[in-house]
């Protein structure tokens, strides 16, 4: 029987959910606090721990990545009652499986709990890239079930017709792009079509292991190495040999990994955390950024020598904004698993759907798209899906009407005249028109949504409050 923990500082809802679960086959134990299902969790094994974000004594993204550290492969799902992205995707970056928005939909929980139990040993959630990388010449097709299905923007076809050039080589490659773009799906990609695809595939998110945890990774360890190390472990060089390590937000890394890293790669050998004995090892390295690691060794944050081992080959992943020609194919293929996974029969959307669907940013890029149409999936019986069951933060942005917005802020109103341009011209107060457009400039963009608008400049929403309170006449 899997078990379920639930850390939750609310008792009734963790007493509806554990008898929820119960009912449905699940043996559940429930905490009512972070730092208590930490413990609880180092106390017993369980196969999924369903998280809320908003706890009496810490957030769920401490409790999640404390018990990432605890154990890296430890699926967590994230509660949330506040449905916003940038939640989301920030607890999906730092390691969480997903996240599910209260009021929470018993179906919709079934469904990601079945979903997290059925993922591999790597923690992959992505689909599986099993079609050819020639079927990039073939917009729209794969030829499996669970393929990973290639569109047909300009971008996405530069995309691919680097990872056909790249692949069949033994080259070092960096992939950026931003977070949920599929950076792991085209690392797979890379490696089934390379001479190594019969050897083994093992990715690592370097962003959530802390220093002690990461050697232990990448290099194994011997018993005793350090408190908790009770026997010996393989690491994912040994792991990986012969085949390909994926190493995901690699900048993460401390400087004392990063030169271990490049002693194996310039060396082919390596000795276990606490070990003596040294090990030798074939891999293809794949690393995969947000940020650009030319500007991360130049700030000092990455050593320069480990960045031209990695930078034989590069591949930018297009945002999921720039490839809106993808859109009406991935919304299909999207809805295609989702009606095979709920036993579904939702035919497709609404004009109007697909209206938002083009023009919504995706912030979270393809991991935010699907997990959208999923949802809408979830919610929508028959027929096609209409705009009502899409989240209030994609609706909203658009203006299809208050019954679907969240927002509760009084609305930023354009000036008529900007507040500052009847000031004495000096270098001080031309500074500040400048910040004021900027600021304007970007609030236009966003349909005067503030929370996106300081994402997007960089700041907190309370500093772009005060500045936007100060530029009032």
């Amino acid at each position: 029987m899997k078990r379920i923990l639930i850390i939750d500082d609310d008792m009734d809802m963790c007493n509806l959910l554990g008898r929820f679960l119960q009912k449905k086959g699940y043996e559940t134990e429930a905490s009512h606090s972070g730092n208590k299902g930490i413990a609880k969790f180092k106390e017993s094994k369980f196969d999924v721990v369903l998280c809320d974000f908003r706890l009496g004594d810490k957030e769920g993204r401490e409790v999640l990545k404390e018990i990432k550290q605890l154990d890296p492969y430890a699926i967590v799902i994230i509660i949330t009652g506040y449905s916003d992205i940038k939640t989301a995707v920030d607890v999906i970056k730092a390691g969480a499986f997903d996240y599910i928005t209260k009021p929470l939909i018993p179906e919709e929980v079934l469904n990601v709990i079945s979903r997290a139990l059925q993922q591999s040993p790597e923690g992959a959630d992505a689909p599986r890239p099993a079609a050819a990388v020639q079927a990039a010449r073939k917009p729209g097709k794969s030829s499996g079930e669970d393929d990973y299905l290639v569109g047909q923007a300009p971008a996405t076809r530069e995309l691919y017709r680097q990872v056909e050039l790249v692949a069949p080589t033994n080259y070092s490659i960096i992939l950026y792009g931003e977070s949920g773009t599929g950076k792991e799906v085209i690392a797979r990609t890379i490696h089934q079509h390379s001479a190594r695809k019969d050897k083994p595939f093992i990715a690592m998110d370097c962003g959530t292991l802390s220093k002690e945890l990461a050697g232990s990774e990448l290099f194994g360890h011997v018993k005793g190495a350090f408190t908790g190390a009770l026997s010996d472990k393989e690491g994912h060089f040994e792991l990986a040999n012969g085949g390909t390590l994926f190493l995901d937000e690699v900048a993460n890394l401390s400087y004392e990994i990063q030169a271990a890293l490049l002693r194996v790669i310039q060396e082919r050998k390596f000795k276990r955390v606490g070990g003596t004995k040294e090990m030798e090892t074939d891999v293809r390295i794949i690393v995969a950024s947000n940020e650009n690691l030319q500007e991360a060794y130049r700030k000092g944050k990455f050593r320069e020598d480990l960045f031209h081992r990695f930078n034989e080959f590069s591949i930018v992943l297009p945002a999921f904004r720039y490839r809106k020609e993808d859109i009406p194919l991935f919304a299909n293929f999207f809805l295609e698993k989702s009606n095979r996974e709920l036993n579904k029969e939702v035919e497709g959307f609404e004009p109007e759907v697909m209206q938002i669907f083009l023009n919504y940013p995706w912030p979270g890029n393809l991991r935010e798209f699907r997990n959208v149409i999923r949802r809408a999936a979830l919610l929508t019986n028959s027929g096609l899906v209409n705009a009502r069951v899409l989240p209030a933060e994609i609706v909203d942005v658009h203006g299809y009407g208050n019954q679907f917005t969240l927002q509760t802020e009084t609305p930023v109103v354009p000036q008529q005249h900007h507040p500052i341009a009847h000031k004495e011209t000096d270098l001080k107060n031309a500074a500040a028109q400048a910040e004021y457009d900027t600021i304007m400039n970007v609030l236009k963009q966003v349909n005067y949504n503030k929370s996106r608008a300081a994402e997007i400049l960089k700041i907190d929403r309370k500093t772009l409050y005060n500045k936007i309170k100060s530029y009032q006449p």
